[in-house]
């Protein structure tokens, strides 16, 4: 079903997923949508991302085939001129989005040329054309467009910018700032450099992606207020050292703007995910974003899970089991499918006494060597390995520190302590922006009330969705 809103005060229409996004005149209507990594080939992780875990008859859920089909349909309906995704794989980048060619017409294509986690921006090139190269900075990719069907000479194109970004996820208020920062004025230089626009400083603009960060980061302020400084602090930090002023007007947030109405809602959560923290991390404790500790109720879960796998007697007191080598191979295919893949194995070999030996100089003339790269050696479970119940919670410690609470809190279900989880996290970490000179004339909203990725939604993000017409005041 299709709900259709306006603001009282704009023309600015609301949809509500499922729907398509109208092809109105002189627009250009944008996709984001972080669709979250792994893809058909890197990483293994996938399923640990659904709570509860996937029963009996659900296995196919977290898989790319079933996931790539959901992304297949959403994608197309809403039939977006520019598309822009986030977290795709290079391993697999051309076998997992051929679909966006080969059965959704989307014939233009950039992906980003660095990392793991990349973006990646797809256009249909009988709606828009590149107008030059795409340019890749510090996860943020920018292709300017011109819109075809346009009439006019060469000096009187106008040219749209899109800039699909990936913002650096963690404490890294500063570097967010810096992105940000760097793709708009990028995007400037471009309009007043290379296409000679007559009026750079009002460049139509789209800002779009996953910011790893809510409204009150430095990213969506230096956008919302046209510069920032070094007395805004985000998690304890100065994400400047000195003012940042853009090089244009202040942007603004296309999914609130024009009066659209919500009934007073706000926009909606595009992270929805279960809400793990309040029930793993000790409450009260004043250092638990940079250096979280369990709870008690976490805490009594790992040692009755290490009591139910310890098996081999302590030398001075042959009561008292700790984990063998044969007892974390048990624990490990539960939790990770099989020995040899995870942070969990490599901390806990790492633990009982496995160290990584030099690498040795060769001055054969190897094939590793011809192609610039070293192997590295092996990790293993030593076999008089012992991981004692400290070193049992110091892997899970090392888990929650890098954020992995969707992981440990899927080990705990495995290993048959899940914790009661009732309720559900949800944020707006994925935004879309666009300059003074444009307006958001139709916008898509999708909502879950149910914690993502789930059987219909394949990542743990939602996507935005707008269409933009020229500012004309």
């Amino acid at each position: 079903m299709v709900a259709v809103g306006t603001g009282a005060a704009s023309s600015c229409q609301r949809l509500i997923s499922p729907s398509t996004l109208p092809i109105l005149p002189s627009s250009l209507s944008v996709l984001s949508y972080n669709v979250l990594l792994p893809n058909s080939q890197d990483g293994w992780w996938n399923f640990k991302m659904y709570n509860p875990p996937l029963g009996p008859g659900q296995e196919d859920f977290y898989t790319w085939e079933h996931r790539k089909s959901l992304l297949r349909e959403r994608i197309g309906l809403i039939d977006a001129d520019v598309v822009c995704l986030q977290e795709v794989s290079p391993l697999s980048f051309e076998e997992d989005f051929a679909f966006m060619t080969d059965d959704l017409g989307y014939d233009g294509v950039e992906l980003f040329r660095k990392g793991r986690f990349r973006p990646a921006t797809f256009w249909k090139k009988d709606r828009v054309e590149l107008a030059t190269p795409a340019m890749h900075k510090d996860r943020t990719l920018l292709t300017p467009f011109r819109l075809l069907g346009e009439e006019g000479g060469a000096e009187d194109f106008e040219y749209w910018h899109v800039l699909n970004c990936h913002l650096q996820a963690g404490k890294q208020g500063g570097r967010r700032v810096r992105q940000i920062f760097e793709g708009v004025a990028t995007a400037f230089k471009t309009a007043k450099n290379k296409l000679k626009e007559k009026n750079p400083e009002n460049i139509k603009l789209i800002v779009c992606g996953d910011y790893n960060g809510g409204s009150e980061c430095g990213a969506v302020q230096l956008l919302e207020k046209g510069s920032i400084g070094p007395d805004f602090i985000e998690d304890g930090e100065k994400v400047s050292s000195k003012e940042k002023v853009l090089p244009i007007p202040p942007l603004v947030d296309a999914l609130s703007a024009n009066g659209i109405d919500r009934g007073g809602d706000p926009p909606p959560a595009t992270l929805v995910v279960p809400e793990l923290i309040s029930l793993m991390v000790k409450e009260g404790d004043e250092t638990a974003y940079t250096n979280p500790t369990f709870s008690e109720d976490v805490l009594d879960r790992l040692h009755r899970i290490y009591s139910r796998f310890a098996t081999v007697p302590t030398p001075d007191d042959p009561t008292l089991l700790q984990m063998g080598k044969s007892d974390v191979e048990r624990w490990l295919t539960i939790i990770n499918l099989q020995v040899g893949r995870g942070t969990e194995f490599r901390n806990a070999a790492k633990y009982m006494g496995w160290v990584e030996p030099p690498i040795v100089s060769d001055d054969s003339d190897s094939e590793s060597k011809k192609d610039g790269k070293s192997e590295r050696p092996p990790i293993y479970i030593p076999n008089d390995g012992i991981l004692n119940l400290d070193d049992f919670i110091g892997v899970y410690l090392d888990e929650l520190r890098q954020g992995k609470f969707w992981g440990i809190a899927w080990d705990l279900a495995a290993l048959g302590e899940a914790l009661p989880v009732k309720d559900v996290f949800r944020a707006r970490y994925d935004h879309m922006y666009c300059s003074s000179s444009l307006l958001p004339a139709v916008v898509l909203d999708t909502i879950s009330d149910v914690a993502c990725p789930n059987a219909s939604e394949p990542s743990d993000h939602l996507p935005v969705c707008a269409s933009f017409v020229r500012n004309k005041v």
